[in-house]
């Protein structure tokens, strides 16, 4: 059985993978997530959080659509 198998999407991103691939401060995601406006994160276990990375690529792609239609 092959446990290295990656599904397009199901990787979960830590708060650094997300910031860096946003360019969103710590603060600024929690603003954006209480808001509505960035995606939910997920519990991983009593400590720990993560974001689906298909929640996030969806989310740039979404800033990337609206910022050419302006």
């Amino acid at each position: 059985m092959n446990t290295n198998v990656r599904h397009p999407g199901s990787t979960i991103l830590r708060l650094r993978n997300v910031q860096a691939r946003t360019g969103l401060a710590r603060s600024t995601i929690y603003q954006r997530m209480k808001c509505g406006e960035f995606p939910v994160q997920i519990s991983l276990g009593p400590r720990s959080v993560g974001w689906l990375e298909s929640d996030i690529e969806a989310w740039i792609a979404s800033r990337v659509e609206g910022s050419r239609k302006g």
